[in-house]
């Protein structure tokens, strides 16, 4: 069993690069495992930017991935009328309105898989686009401090609501630097002109040597977005420039429902040294 725990409060912060406030949410989780009872920390926060609102995937839902403008699903089109009308309330309005195909409701199965096989290194762990928190929870434990980042306060919620937890006032831990950043679909909800921006902010959230865990995905040739469509090239030309090398690209074998086939899982390691800019 877990016994959840949470602390709440909004103070405001600032994202260097996309120079937007956060609501910051601080959790403390304790895990109880095996009869051994664990501590850890979580942090979630809003980000008022354009991004992906999602901690996982739902192949019972009809996927965001439309391969052509005349052949978008009526729910998808209604998810890039509300997010292309309205970079930063778009999502939060999609989460009101469970336009959320992105959602799997447990963990992202690729996040299970590298956890079971301890290939997630230990540290402090970034969560951009957390959406209801599954991959959070899951990734939090004994050697873990997680801070999972929205854009939307309905997703915050969303994520209280699965956790079972209660709200009382207390003030945040420091936002720290982070060992890993795990960004499953971040990089296909922004805008691709806003894509070396997101590497910039990468780079400055990582300490050196730290590692980047990407879920490329669409990896295909549809027009439009959110999602947009994506490549290694895509990621190769924002990354190589801060310092990052490729140390693993593969195919997603566990991609769930309309994913299959067109996400890859790409890890990246930041360079000890400065970046090229």
């Amino acid at each position: 069993m877990r016994c959840l725990s949470l602390s709440y409060r909004l103070v405001p912060s600032y994202c260097t690069h996309f120079a937007v406030r956060y609501n910051c949410f601080s959790f403390t989780v304790f895990h109880h495992k095996n009869k051994t009872k664990h501590f850890c920390n979580t942090s979630f926060q809003l980000l008022p930017t354009r991004m992906e609102a999602a901690a996982g995937n739902n192949s019972n839902k009809n996927e965001v991935c439309p391969h052509t403008n005349s052949t978008t699903p009526p729910n998808v089109s209604k998810i890039q009328q509300l997010i292309n009308n309205d970079s930063t309330g778009g999502w939060d309005k999609c989460w009101e309105q469970s336009l959320t195909p992105w959602d799997l409701g447990r963990p992202t199965p690729i996040v299970l898989h590298l956890l079971q096989t301890g290939a997630l290194p230990a540290g402090r762990v970034l969560v951009p686009g957390c959406g209801s928190g599954h991959d959070v929870i899951e990734i939090a434990g004994p050697e873990r401090y997680v801070v999972g980042l929205d854009v939307s306060e309905n997703a915050i919620k969303k994520a209280r609501e699965v956790l079972l937890i209660s709200i009382s006032l207390l003030s945040p831990s420091p936002y720290p630097d982070a060992d890993i950043v795990r960004n499953c679909r971040f990089f296909c909800a922004i805008e691709p002109s806003m894509r070396p921006a997101w590497a910039s902010r990468v780079h400055d959230l990582l300490k050196p040597d730290g590692e980047l865990i990407t879920l490329m995905f669409p990896v295909d040739d549809r027009i439009g977005g959110p999602p947009y469509k994506v490549s290694l090239p895509d990621y190769e030309e924002v990354l190589h420039p801060m310092g990052f090398k490729a140390v693993c690209v593969e195919d997603n074998e566990l991609a769930v429902g309309g994913r299959k086939g067109i996400e890859k899982l790409g890890r990246w390691k930041r360079s000890l040294g400065q970046s090229q800019l």
